[in-house]
C-alpha cells in the first residue's frame, strides 16, 4: 500500500457523496458496508472500514467521542486528581483484586 492516498468527493444536496474507488479498494469496502468515522481535535478525520462486533455497547463509541469533543472544546475543565481523593481511592479499592484478563458475564453479579 503507498504511503499516502489523496482523493476527493463532492456532497450532493442531501449531504451524500460517493466513495472513491480507490478509497474503496484500499479499505476492502464491499456494497452495504459500513465505515467508521473518528474526528479528533484538530478537525483531522480518519476514516475506516467499521468493523462489526455484536458485543460492543452502541453507547459506548458516542460517548468516547462525547468525552473527546468535550475536551477538545473546554481543555480548562481537565483537572489532575486530588492527592487526598488519590489516597482515599487507594485505601477503598487495595483489597479488591481484578484479573484484567477474564472475560465480562453478566452472570458473575
Amino acid at each position: 500500500m503507498p504511503n499516502s492516498l489523496a482523493a476527493e468527493s463532492t456532497l450532493t444536496d442531501r449531504y451524500q457523496t460517493t466513495v472513491p474507488e480507490a478509497v474503496r479498494r484500499t479499505l476492502g469496502l464491499n456494497k452495504r458496508d459500513k465505515i467508521s468515522y473518528l474526528i479528533r481535535p484538530d478537525g483531522e478525520v480518519v476514516l475506516t472500514r467499521a468493523v462489526s462486533d455484536a458485543a460492543v455497547d452502541p453507547a459506548f463509541e458516542p460517548f468516547l467521542n462525547l468525552l473527546a469533543l468535550d475536551i477538545a472544546r473546554h481543555p480548562e475543565h481537565l483537572k489532575s486528581l486530588d492527592a487526598g481523593l488519590l489516597r482515599h481511592v487507594k485505601a477503598l479499592t487495595q483489597a479488591v483484586q481484578v484479573d484484567l484478563d477474564a472475560p465480562l458475564s453478566a452472570d458473575d453479579e
